[in-house]
């Protein structure tokens, strides 16, 4: 049965339009080895049936890892009340703010996430967030080209391979030269990462200089809960600072839904892709929340918007204010300690001929195993362990490189029963 009510012929004439012979023939693009054979629906069944179903088919996903894998999403403690606030009504069903006398409490909500994301990375505005923190990357790369009017974005070595995936597929029918480094002559920006993707840590305070004198932007991708100890991209001379915000009060959850930071300087504000809140006066001058500066499909023609693929992802945004007000400056800044502690404390476990890295990191480390690293990480699953990324899967690394990520969630019994295992799965 198909799920468009169309008619035989009508198919027959959309075919002819398009340009082909049946619909089979709309797939010959797809390898048929890999094409869906079937799609195996069953006969409708109970609620009930249908629970245990899905039951038996999520048991067989282990669900008490203990893990080590980062590479720009990481397991961190979640407070209960995170869940308790974002999941009431009010927040969870709430109307669209396009219509401000409706949504007050979004509006008002989105203009603290605004406010909090402002002081969290020392810049002057920030938007009521994009989709995740791959599509910041291309809005900052793109909205670092409508302020310069120039066409070239350098990449740094830095950037999370998937990101720099992401920006190459998204730029690939633009008029954009793309190319990998930091010098910033005739560039648009020079988009770097702190910590970089291996977990690197540096000063790019020098290279936004250097952006400034030749005429770039720096665009620096960060890490939110980093910045409890490490210096903010305002404090760097950054343009435009952007990030992956799952690591603020968000689930892993299977890769999504996440959340797309983006904050700027004011000089730069009308060019920032996405929705922005602001605190106004109704006519009875009482205070009150709109949205502003509203360049968006919706709002303007096409042509002319500062982005057709944004989205703002105002729940996962709500979490991530709740996160930070619970969490507070101090708070924060304890997270991140123990993230560096415990980071530090493994690596010295694993002894520092392993580690990969010659710098200082954040809680995020490369190591090389005398076996390849994606046979480890089944080995080490057995042991009860989600041991890491192995760094040739996204071609960051040899295959026998593992990339290990530490948060504030791992005990030091579990670090050291971690090391004991990686030490005899690994190079014994």
């Amino acid at each position: 049965m198909s799920w468009v009510p169309t008619t035989e012929t009508e198919r027959r004439e959309m075919l002819g339009v398009i340009g082909v012979q049946s619909i089979d023939e709309l797939f010959e693009a797809i390898p048929p080895k890999v094409r869906l054979k079937s799609w195996n629906v069953p006969e409708g069944v109970s609620e009930m049936a249908v629970r245990d179903l899905l039951t038996r088919m999520a048991a067989k996903n282990p669900s008490d890892l203990t893990g080590f894998l980062g590479g720009g999403y990481y397991d961190h403690y979640i407070p209960a009340a995170v869940d308790a606030l974002a999941g009431r009504q009010e927040f969870y069903t709430a109307y669209t703010p396009y219509q401000p006398e409706c949504a007050q409490g979004t509006l008002q909500s989105i203009y603290e996430y605004q406010s909090a994301i402002c002081r969290l990375t020392n810049m002057d505005f920030a938007n009521a967030s994009l989709y995740e923190g791959g599509t910041a990357i291309f809005e900052a790369a793109t909205m670092s080209m409508r302020i310069t009017r120039r066409r070239r974005i350098v990449c740094h070595s830095s950037v999370n391979p998937i990101y720099r995936e992401q920006l190459r597929t998204h730029t690939s029918s633009m008029d954009v030269e793309l190319v990998d480094g930091e010098d910033p002559a005739g560039a648009a920006c020079v988009i770097v990462q702190n910590p970089s993707f291996l977990g690197a840590l540096r000063d790019y305070t020098a290279l936004g200089t250097a952006c400034h004198e030749a005429g770039a932007l720096l665009v620096v991708s960060f890490y939110p809960i980093s910045l409890g100890l490490v210096k903010t991209p305002g404090e760097m001379g950054a343009d435009i600072a952007i990030a992956e915000g799952q690591s603020l009060g968000i689930p892993l959850n299977f890769g999504g839904p996440y959340l797309g930071i983006m904050a700027t300087r004011a000089s730069h504000v009308r060019k920032m892709p996405g929705r922005i809140a602001a605190a106004t006066q109704d006519a009875q001058g009482r205070r009150g929340f709109v949205l502003t500066l509203q360049a968006r499909e919706q709002h303007i023609r096409r042509a002319k918007a500062m982005s057709n693929i944004c989205s703002n992802q105002a729940l996962c945004a709500l979490r991530a204010l709740i996160y930070l007000c619970l969490m507070g400056k101090e708070g924060l800044r304890d997270v991140a300690r123990h993230c560096h502690a415990k980071s530090e404390y493994l690596k010295g476990l694993l002894g520092a001929g392993n580690i990969l890295n010659d710098g200082p990191t954040f809680n995020e480390f490369a190591v090389r195993l005398k076996r390849p690293a994606s046979e480890t990480v089944g080995l080490m699953a057995k042991r009860g362990f989600l041991a890491g990324l192995p760094l040739a899967s996204v071609g960051a690394g040899g295959p026998n490189d593992l990339l290990v990520a530490v948060t504030e969630r791992r005990t030091r019994a579990e670090l050291d029963a971690f090391a004991a295992a990686l030490r005899e799965v690994a190079w014994n």
